[in-house]
């Protein structure tokens, strides 16, 4: 009886943990991102808390500092930790990542936030925004520093999936031996975000 409660327990609260995969697009660029919730694999973990991540961004030069440099793939490796501030939809979290693109690499630590609108009488809808940074002591290669910040809005139109508007501005900035500072990508973009 009381495996049976138990595991009754636990299929309600994995009910609440969400996986999720975000693709955003514009004129030029493709970026592709992936969270899995820790809280699905382990039953010590609260759901929607602990995110392991991943993320791969195809830029063009059109939205760098420089429209003719050659632009090389982005990819990362993201951790976040996250809590809900008492019962206002507001979420706070701190977050660390792993960045590569060629001859760059960084380990910026973050803040991102997520509010979900009260307006239970319309379909829901979420504002959310990150900002990372990494200085030279958080740098390797020949990178210098690393500012990335992004907001967006998002529209669940269909259940556990949501149509999303945003900006967003990566600075790879290398050291000066390197190249300098440089914007790898600013730019609005939309796209989909789908939880599971």
């Amino acid at each position: 009886m009381l495996k049976k409660i138990t595991m009754m327990a636990l299929c309600a609260v994995s009910a609440f943990a969400m996986h999720s995969a975000e693709i955003n697009i514009n004129d030029a660029d493709l970026e592709i991102a992936a969270k899995l919730d820790m809280g699905q694999f382990n039953q010590n973990v609260e759901p929607d808390t602990v995110f392991l991540g991943g993320k791969f961004f195809n830029a063009d030069a059109k939205h760098s500092s420089d429209r003719n440099a050659k632009i090389d793939p982005y990819a990362e490796v993201n951790f976040l930790m996250q809590k809900e501030i008492g019962n206002s939809g507001m979420r706070f979290g701190l977050g660390v990542k792993l960045n590569y693109t060629k001859n760059y690499s960084t380990a910026p630590l973050g803040l991102e936030f997520r509010y979900t609108i009260p307006a239970p009488k319309l379909i829901p809808m979420h504002v959310s925004g990150e900002v990372y940074y990494a200085p030279s002591a958080l740098a390797f290669s020949d990178a210098d520093n690393f500012l990335e910040y992004r907001i967006s809005y998002d529209v669940e139109i269909i259940n556990n999936g949501a149509v999303t508007v945003g900006f967003r501005d990566l600075e790879t900035n290398y050291d000066s031996a390197a190249g300098g500072d440089f914007t790898y990508n600013k730019s609005w973009f939309a796209g989909f975000k789908f939880s599971f």
